[in-house]
């Protein structure tokens, strides 16, 4: 599974099959169960999470006791909660694998050592934050300009393995809909 990880940094950065094997040592493989948590809410998010296979999702639960899921992350997609695991400080999300997954983690110390032996890792990260960046600017955009009908649309044709992957109640959460308002779209978009 290692070449998925190797494939992947070669889209930004080059680096020998040697240096590969190094940058690997940093990592730690884990296999995590469906619906296993990785973190809780008031934990330190202490790793950075790069899906191998699977997916997992952040979540939070609202002051009415409703998950919120705020990210997906799917293969070659990054999950952490970035304020958290930069200052070392409690962590208002959870994370949880929605299905049967295969990660590579990184824990702080061990990605402040890896940027120091390679700062071509530093360029790796930057180009992962800003994207990752942009893709957040445009969610918002999405929520506060499209109607609920629109962003759904809109969400299945820009991410169409979503839906047959992830149950449809966690997409609604992710969308900010209830399940019910979901089933409603779903069937006029039948009728």
């Amino acid at each position: 599974m290692s070449h998925i990880f190797k494939q992947h940094l070669e889209k930004f950065i080059s680096i020998s099959d040697e240096e590969f094997e190094t940058i690997l040592t940093y990592f730690t493989p884990l296999q995590v169960s469906k619906k296993e948590n990785l973190l809780q809410e008031g934990q330190v998010c202490r790793q950075h999470y790069f899906v191998l296979k699977g997916c997992l999702r952040k979540f939070f639960i609202n002051e009415k006791g409703v998950e919120i899921t705020t990210e997906f992350a799917i293969e070659t997609w990054w999950l952490t909660d970035n304020k958290s695991f930069e200052f070392q400080s409690e962590s208002p999300f959870s994370f949880q694998a929605v299905e049967k997954s295969e990660v590579l983690v990184i824990d702080f110390h061990s990605q402040e050592k890896l940027l120091q032996d390679f700062p071509v890792m530093e360029r790796y990260f930057r180009f992962v934050y800003q994207r990752a960046y942009a893709a957040v600017q445009m969610r918002l955009k999405f929520l506060y300009n499209y109607s609920k009908d629109e962003l759904y649309f809109h969400f299945i044709r820009l991410h169409p393995e979503f839906v047959q992957r992830i149950p449809q109640y966690l997409v609604a959460s992710y969308l900010g809909f209830t399940p019910e308002y979901l089933s409603e779209i779903r069937k006029k978009k039948r009728s």
